[in-house]
C-alpha cells in the first residue's frame, strides 16, 4: 500500500478520534489493506499523538480468545498502546461522550518491574518482569461504524483502544495460577458473564510473552513501570451512560467503573 494512502487512513481515524464519528470499515474500502500496512497506520497515529505531548504508558493484546480469533479468521493476536490520557480513576465518573461506542472487558492487568524485549522472551522471563497485577476493566472503542471490523481495521485503529479502569490491590504472582483465576462480570449489580484467566491466549503471562517477542520484530520494548493489558476474560459487553461495571477476581480482588449520565 502506498505511503500516502496510509497516511490519509491515519488522518481519517484521528479525525474520527476528534469529531466522534466512525468512519466505514477500512478493509472494505482498501481492499489491498494487510497487517503490515494496518501496524503501519497505528504507528502513524502514535506518531502523531506523542507529537501533541501524549505519554505511552502500556500496551494492550486483543484477539487473544479462540472464539474470537475464529471469528476474525485469524490466527494470533493483535497489539495497541495505552496513552497517559486512557487511564481512568476508580471513583470518578468516565465520561461516555469520550467514547463512540464504548464495551467493557475485564482483565487481569500486569506491571512491570522492569523492561522486557524480544525476540526470545521466554515465559519464565515474562514472570520475572511483572511486579504485580491488577483487576483491570479495559474500555474497548472502536472508530470504525457499528463495529463492523475485521483484523486490519481493529490494528489500524490502536487495537480497538479507548480506556482502562484499574483496581487499587495489587497482588504478586507467587503461588498464584493466573489460567485459573475465576472472574464475574457485573453490570449495574447483575451478574453478566463469568470467565477465568486462561481465556487470554490460554494464560496471561503467555500473552505478554507473546507481546514482548511480538513488539521485538518491530523494534519495541516494554518498559519498566508500564502496564500490560493480556486480554479479556469473558466477551466484551456494550455500555450505556450511567451504567457501573465490577469486575471480581478469585485472589485478585476487583475493580468498578462508573459511567457518567
Amino acid at each position: 500500500m502506498d505511503g500516502q494512502v496510509r497516511a490519509d487512513i491515519a488522518a481519517a481515524l484521528l479525525e474520527a478520534y476528534r469529531t466522534r464519528i466512525p468512519i466505514e470499515p477500512l478493509t472494505d474500502k482498501y481492499e489491498g489493506l494487510g497487517l503490515d500496512d494496518a501496524y503501519a497506520i497505528q504507528a502513524l497515529q502514535i506518531q502523531s499523538w506523542l507529537d501533541s505531548g501524549a505519554v505511552i504508558k502500556g500496551h494492550k493484546v486483543g484477539l487473544t480468545s479462540g472464539v474470537m480469533q475464529r471469528q476474525m479468521k485469524v490466527d494470533r493476536p493483535d497489539f495497541g498502546v495505552l496513552r497517559d490520557d486512557m487511564f481512568y480513576a476508580e471513583d470518578v465518573p468516565v465520561p461516555v461522550d469520550a467514547f463512540l461506542q464504548p464495551r467493557v472487558e475485564p482483565e487481569i492487568a500486569f506491571v512491570l518491574k522492569k523492561d522486557l524485549s524480544g525476540p526470545g522472551v521466554t515465559i519464565a522471563e515474562a514472570a520475572a518482569a511483572v511486579d504485580f497485577c491488577l483487576p483491570a476493566l479495559e474500555i474497548i472503542d472502536s472508530r470504525i461504524a457499528d463495529w463492523r471490523i475485521k483484523i486490519g481495521d481493529t490494528i489500524a485503529d490502536n487495537a480497538s483502544s479507548g480506556g482502562v479502569v484499574l483496581g487499587s490491590h495489587p497482588t504478586k504472582l507467587f503461588d498464584r495460577d493466573l489460567r485459573l483465576v475465576g472472574c464475574n462480570l457485573f453490570g449495574n449489580g447483575t451478574l453478566i458473564a463469568t470467565g477465568a484467566g486462561g481465556a487470554a491466549l490460554g494464560s496471561p503471562l503467555l500473552s505478554l510473552a507473546w507481546l514482548a517477542n511480538t513488539l521485538g520484530e518491530h523494534g519495541v520494548g516494554l518498559s519498566a513501570g508500564h502496564v500490560v493489558l493480556p486480554g479479556s476474560v469473558t466477551a466484551a459487553k456494550p455500555v450505556q451512560p450511567g451504567d457501573t461495571w465490577t469486575a471480581q477476581f478469585a485472589g485478585v480482588g476487583s475493580v468498578t467503573v462508573r459511567f457518567a449520565t
